[in-house]
């Protein structure tokens, strides 16, 4: 049966660029703002980009916050992208402090390499995996691939069996994450050519 994907719009996303991918590889995929649309998607797409206070607002103001918690609860295809995968968190300290979703145990900070390193903030480029808990999206064959970044804030899991990959950028941080159906990406797989197509098509089909 082939996966019905709602990618999700709540006003804070690139999203034709995601749904692209999707069509280039083969699978349908829409744009959708209403949670009961959204709600009946055998995958979900929370994509993001800007700041996670505004995004966390206008996701629980259009109720599709409440769909997320709901696919994930019910163990359904979900893939966090970027912004998407910070808010899964439980605090985002991006302008003060936000509480995310909560579906994940953790928090997401600001990189500190320009301050200790010189490195600039936002991270941006390319940069490579290393995978540390394979999952449906990331396998053992995808050691070593480079894929596209765009963030100065990073997650740090309370639970190392979540960190699905982590990449260096002044030290290892987490640039994937995988707990049952849920996964998600702190780099853009969109923008990721031949890898970040093949990842997506890989989510289409879990």
């Amino acid at each position: 049966m082939a996966a019905t994907i709602a990618i999700l719009d709540y006003g804070l996303a690139n999203l034709r660029s995601v749904q692209k991918a999707f069509v280039h590889v083969g699978h349908d995929a829409e744009i959708v703002s209403d949670p009961k649309a959204a709600s009946q998607a055998s995958h979900v797409v929370l994509p993001g980009v800007g700041a996670v206070g505004d995004a966390l607002r206008n996701l629980r103001d259009t109720g599709l916050a409440e769909v997320v918690v709901n696919h994930v609860a019910a163990d359904r295809p979900m893939l966090g992208i970027c912004l998407g995968l910070q808010m899964l968190f439980e605090v985002c300290h991006e302008g003060g402090e936000h509480h995310g979703l909560g579906l994940l145990r953790g928090e997401v900070r600001r990189f500190d390499v320009d301050r200790t390193q010189g490195l600039a903030v936002p991270h941006m480029g390319w940069n490579r995996l290393a995978v540390r808990n394979p999952s449906p999206v990331t396998p053992p064959e995808f050691e070593g691939q480079a894929v596209y970044f765009v963030h100065a804030y990073h997650a740090v899991c309370t639970d190392a069996s979540d960190v699905a990959t982590t990449t260096d950028y002044g030290g290892d941080f987490v640039s994937s994450v995988c707990r049952g159906n849920l996964v998600a990406t702190q780099f853009h797989p969109e923008k990721s050519q031949s890898v970040g197509l093949a990842m997506l098509d890989r989510f289409a089909r879990m």
